[in-house]
């Protein structure tokens, strides 16, 4: 990877998400070519925190009807699932040290 400020690209803010905050398990979306470790790396050295595990996963694009077919609503994403270890918080989203 380039930089570690191309690794995570934005946190997802749903509910199912937000729920998994209060466990210590954070959603975002990740560059395509980011490993496991590159978003370790990129977690302890932004947001000084210690990572437990990385789960990663790959969505579909979603097909939906239209008037004159089907269409596709979204590209394939990265997501990634970080859970920190225990006692660790993000505590601002967007203050990147």
């Amino acid at each position: 990877m380039n930089s570690l400020y191309n690794v995570i690209k934005k946190f997802v803010v749903t509910n199912k998400s937000t729920d998994g905050e209060v466990r210590g398990v954070y959603t975002c979306i990740v560059d395509m070519a980011a490993t496991k470790i590159d978003i370790k790396n990129a977690m302890k050295s932004l947001y000084d925190v210690e990572v437990a595990k990385v789960n990663v996963l790959h969505t579909r694009p979603k097909f939906r009807r239209t008037k004159t077919g089907i269409g596709r609503r979204q590209g394939i994403v990265k997501k990634a699932m970080i859970t920190l270890k225990a006692g660790q918080k993000i505590n601002n989203f967007e203050a990147v040290k």
